[in-house]
């Protein structure tokens, strides 16, 4: 595609969380990047790493001594896209209704699936992604520390809860009315695949394989048959037609990393690593103990509130 350039001879390498529900990556900020660069037909590598499940630089993308993370400059895919690495936007991302369809996938689209894994579920499905890996108690303090993170984000309190999720809810079913006019029959939004498409289409699978059957998200995307026809088509073209033959919800972890390779038998040159990845794997040296630590605060502090008074309807005061 002549608006993608590589300027390295390494080949990428895309490390995300583990896969899952028949997903190359079951996380939800994971998958969008994967289409990203499945969309660019350029050859990567997936790496997998489940050692690090409160860490917001997962995924991030390597190429040599090139490094882009979810949390710097906006993203992976904004970073690729502007250090010429990776673009399928150059000449669509100026156009108001792309934008304002991207702005709508990326913030009310996101809020929902946020509010769907930590509030408005048994947190089963969040379990399974972030905290399966690592000890009963560590994942217990971990998951409730991203419930009131969440919460927080969303502006979710006692006294607005049930007018925060109608409003959740509300703006996913305007943003998938909208798609689903806007893509009528079609594959893509605008002719050709752009990071719209990666990152809605990242939204769809994932609601439609992650989230359960009782969902209220997945019950109003279902309610657009294009939308849901339209993005197993394109998993089954863009992910299913290169998956490997090895059941995908087995975890590498405890093997170091395991790797989903989009050019079977390829293996990446050896590399010094940057001082910004020698930094990002220093924090193992302290995860064992900090979060040994968090755990004996948990349990002091729902212990004692085991003692407190409960109101009539079982909410600790």
């Amino acid at each position: 595609m002549e608006n993608v350039r590589v300027e390295r001879e390494d080949e990428l390498t895309l490390v995300a969380r583990k896969p899952l529900f028949g997903l190359p990556t079951a996380c939800s900020t994971c998958l969008p990047v994967y289409i990203y660069l499945k969309f660019s037909k350029i050859p990567f590598t997936l790496e997998f790493k489940n050692n690090y499940p409160d860490s917001d630089r997962i995924p991030f993308v390597e190429c040599g001594d090139y490094v882009a993370y979810n949390n710097v400059n906006g993203g992976v895919i904004k970073t690729l896209k502007e250090d010429k690495i990776v673009d399928l936007d150059s000449d669509i991302s100026s156009t108001p209704e792309w934008v304002s369809m991207k702005a709508m996938v990326e913030s009310w689209l996101k809020d929902a699936v946020l509010y769907e894994l930590w509030v408005g579920s048994d947190g089963k499905v969040a379990q399974s992604i972030y905290y399966s890996d690592l000890p009963w108690p560590i994942g217990k303090v971990l998951h409730f520390k991203q419930v009131r993170a969440v919460k927080q984000l969303l502006a979710i309190t006692s006294s607005n809860a049930e007018e925060r999720e109608q409003e959740v809810y509300d703006r996913a079913s305007m943003v998938y009315k909208a798609l689903s006019s806007k893509l009528e029959e079609e594959s893509f939004f605008f002719e050709r695949p752009t990071s719209l498409d990666a990152v809605f289409l990242g939204h769809v699978l994932f609601t439609l394989h992650a989230l359960p059957e009782t969902s209220i998200l997945k019950s109003k995307l279902l309610e657009h048959p294009n939308l849901v026809t339209n993005a197993e088509k394109l998993k089954a073209e863009y992910i299913d037609s290169n998956s490997p033959s090895a059941d995908p919800s087995s975890s590498a972890s405890n093997r170091g990393p395991s790797r989903w390779s989009s050019k079977p038998e390829y293996k990446p040159p050896k590399r010094e690593k940057t001082e910004e990845e020698k930094q990002f794997r220093k924090r193992s040296t302290y995860f064992v103990a900090c979060q040994f630590i968090a755990v004996l605060v948990f349990i002091s502090i729902f212990g004692g509130l085991e003692d407190a008074d409960v109101d009539d309807d079982g909410i600790y005061e």
